[in-house]
Parts: C-alpha cells; sequence; structure tokens
C-alpha cells in the first residue's frame, strides 16, 4: 500500500490503531506542499485537516492591517485544523507552508465522525491539542519576554525537530515575518549566531552547524515545549 511508508512520516497517523487507519486509508490524499501555500485562511471554514510528512506549517495570527506574527509551528509530529474537533468551524489563524515538503490530508467530516466516536482518536487529538497549546503560550511568553537571538534559537530547533534535515530554506525576510520583528533585526541575530558558528546561512539557506550550541544559547521555552511534546505523545501510551 503506498500511503504505508507516508503513515510512519506523521507521528499521529503512526501510533493510530489498525482499525482507525483502516477506515481512514482509502481516504487519506497525498499532497504536495509548497512553500508559502496557504491552508486556510483567518475565518475560513476547514474543510480538510492535513498531516505533514515532509513539511513544516506555520500558524500566524493576522491583524486587521495585515501584520502578522507566528503562534506555533506543526510538522511530522502533529495535524493542522484543530478548531475543527474542538468545537468551531473555522479559526481567526492563518495556517501557511513555512517549510515545503509533502503531506496527507483527510476530509473534515471523516475526522469529526471518529473524533465522536470516543476512544483512541479523541485521546490522541485532545493530548496533541494540549501539547500545541502548551507551544502556543510560551511563543507568547517567549516574545514578551526574551531577546531576538533566544527567540532565533528556539524557533530554529522547533524547526529541526519537524523536519528530517539540518537545513532550512528560509529567507531572513520569511523568519521576520515569523517572527513578528523587523527583517534588520533577524539579520543582526542570524549574524550573531554565524559569528559563533552555530549556524551557515547563505542565500535563503540556512545549516545548523551547531545544534547543542543553539539548545545552549536558547531560553527555556524550548525545552518547555519540547517536555510537553515528549509528555503527552509518547509512542507507548498513544497506542
Amino acid at each position: 500500500m503506498p500511503l504505508a511508508s507516508d503513515r510512519r512520516k506523521n507521528q499521529l497517523l503512526a501510533v493510530l490503531p489498525d482499525p482507525e487507519w483502516e477506515r481512514w486509508v482509502p481516504h487519506l490524499e497525498p499532497v504536495d506542499m509548497p512553500l508559502g501555500r496557504v491552508l486556510y485562511e483567518s475565518g475560513s471554514r476547514v474543510d480538510y485537516v492535513y498531516f505533514p510528512t515532509t513539511s513544516i506549517v506555520s500558524l500566524l495570527y493576522v491583524m486587521e492591517d495585515g501584520a502578522s506574527a507566528e503562534i506555533a509551528v506543526v510538522g511530522h509530529e502533529g495535524i493542522v485544523g484543530i478548531s475543527l474537533f474542538m468545537g468551531g468551524a473555522s479559526t481567526p489563524s492563518r495556517a501557511v507552508v513555512q517549510s515545503a515538503g509533502k503531506g496527507l490530508r483527510l476530509r473534515a467530516d471523516m475526522v469529526l465522525e471518529e473524533f465522536n466516536r470516543g476512544g483512541h482518536v479523541l485521546h490522541l487529538l485532545l493530548r496533541y491539542t494540549q501539547a500545541l497549546i502548551t507551544q502556543m503560550s510560551q511563543t507568547a511568553a517567549c516574545n514578551r519576554h526574551h531577546s531576538l537571538d533566544q527567540q532565533l534559537c528556539r524557533w530554529l530547533l522547533l524547526s529541526l525537530d519537524r523536519l528530517h534535515s539540518k537545513e532550512l530554506v528560509m529567507t531572513q525576510e520569511l523568519i521576520a515575518n515569523m517572527l513578528g520583528v523587523r527583517r534588520e533585526g533577524v539579520t543582526e541575530a542570524a549574524g550573531h549566531l554565524q559569528r559563533a558558528g552555530l549556524i551557515e546561512y547563505r542565500r535563503g539557506h540556512i545549516t545548523v552547524l551547531d545544534r547543542p550550541g543553539l539548545e545552549r544559547r536558547t531560553c527555556e521555552c524550548y525545552a518547555v515545549v519540547k517536555k510537553e511534546y515528549d509528555r503527552l505523545l509518547p509512542i507507548a501510551l498513544a497506542l
């Protein structure tokens, strides 16, 4: 079955019990997720949920004047579209592909039907939602209390956790939009990290050279988020 290998690339699908997987697999669609693709806009109806496999999706809060700031990132550990099963048909955030790759999508009615059955899927999705809320809360605290250098380190580490590579294809302008800061600030912060030998930045490509160094340089926010994901979504308990 072609989707069997894709299933293993998304952690939620990988721990889905076989009966639920068998109900979903005929309806799962492989999708390309190119850089900048908008999966849903603020206030729009959620018709599909997405399971990234090799891509990363950024959840952005968009202001009335068009300015935006990232509130969370979703990669192969999760699902995009939690508002569907949390009781709302839409969300105030925008979902945009931050790192190009692939994923799987499933019709909203299929997910909602499975969620309403209770059991494994309900508990798995609720645990994931709690982890995502932790990331959102910690992002807000980090943006308020920590330096841009620390925020950039946190952002790089969270992105790396959701990729199968040490390289990010990302312009400084896009990073600035994600963090809600000026591009000049990102240029300066990236320069600090590059001079410290932690990253290499060239033509929109960021290569992490020293991950332990990034972890030592970042604030506590990264560890808080990672610990909560590890606590709530261990494979043994998800089954």
